[in-house]
């Protein structure tokens, strides 16, 4: 048994193949992932830890994109963009979101400013859900310098955007304070103010998704963190807590999620330290199914080794 898990793992690697299991990236450290249904496949959109074991700190050049059509054998198209690929920014690939709108995929990204300081989120643009991804702006969609809602540096991460079924599109963002704004329909620019709401507990990752006709708002509680949920009738809020989704994790203090249909069933992305190896600044993400109750409340969701049963669209290879 163990021979043949090193064997497909070998086969994994030189076939350009991730893990068919959690984590579901097994050749290198990966975090904050951001999802995207397209056409029949999952793209999953994180950043790469490379810290060494002995840092203290994360290192994070790069995004990287992985593909799968069933849920268990998931495709590594390498990275099509990082921190760099904004001319403006001085360090740092972290957390971002993908949507794709009019042919065209927006990633909206953490890095930080060059010039301005403290964190700054930027937009890229690509024809292709695995880029090559270029700067659509030339500068930042939003600085430290815009928000003055804390006094800290960081507090402008972990962008998400989503886009209502009435067309407009939203942008929400925050480290200890949760800031949206709408888009404008070229996804490139603010349409409005930087709004606020204040929620106990916030501490970042905050995304927005919709059943039905209820808005969900999943977000990192406390810290270490845990992943919860609340709800509204308005992307705009005013939001209801609801409860947990999944319980903290152990040897990392974030957890930070995406969630998605795909095939009929709900995943909830996230990342751990499950990895050989793996700590604070060199995490694994994951995947599970994700559950609601008939009330449209949600599940709380384990973390497993297995992962979910393969979900494949027709023709899938």
């Amino acid at each position: 048994m163990i021979k043949y898990a090193l064997g497909a793992l070998a086969l994994g690697i030189a076939t350009g193949l991730a893990s068919a299991a959690n984590p579901i990236v097994s050749n290198m450290f990966t975090a904050d992932p951001a999802a995207l249904v397209d056409k029949g496949r999952v793209y999953v959109y994180v950043g790469h830890d490379e810290a060494k074991a002995d840092e203290k700190n994360f290192v994070m050049n790069e995004w990287r994109v992985y593909s799968s059509c069933d849920m268990k054998t998931w495709k590594d198209h390498g990275s099509p963009l990082k921190y760099s690929t904004f001319k403006w920014a001085g360090r740092d690939a972290w957390a971002g979101d993908i949507t794709k709108r009019n042919g065209k995929y927006y990633f909206y990204s953490t890095v930080d400013h060059k010039t301005i300081p403290g964190k700054a989120i930027g937009v890229a643009v690509s024809d292709s859900p695995t880029g090559p991804f270029v700067d659509a702006r030339g500068n930042a969609l939003v600085s430290n310098d815009m928000t003055k809602h804390t006094d800290i540096l960081w507090d402008d991460i972990d962008p998400a955007v989503f886009i209502d079924t009435n067309g407009q599109a939203w942008l929400y963002w925050g480290n200890t304070v949760l800031k949206y704004a709408k888009l404008k329909s070229n996804m490139t620019e603010l349409d409005g103010p930087i709004m606020t709401h204040a929620i106990d507990g916030f501490t970042e990752a905050p995304y927005v998704h919709k059943r039905g006709a209820t808005y969900y708002l999943s977000y990192s509680r406390h810290f270490p963190e845990e992943m919860v949920y609340a709800t509204s009738a308005s992307p705009a809020g005013p939001w209801t807590f609801r409860g947990v989704i999944m319980e903290k994790n152990e040897n990392v203090n974030t957890i930070h999620q995406a969630i998605i249909k795909f095939n009929g069933k709900s995943y909830v992305f996230y990342h751990n330290a499950k990895l050989p190896g793996g700590g604070e600044f060199r995490r694994s993400v994951a995947v599970e199914e994700l559950h609601y109750n008939s009330g449209g409340s949600i599940r709380v969701v384990p973390q497993t080794a297995s992962g979910p049963a393969a979900n494949p669209s027709p023709g899938c290879q």
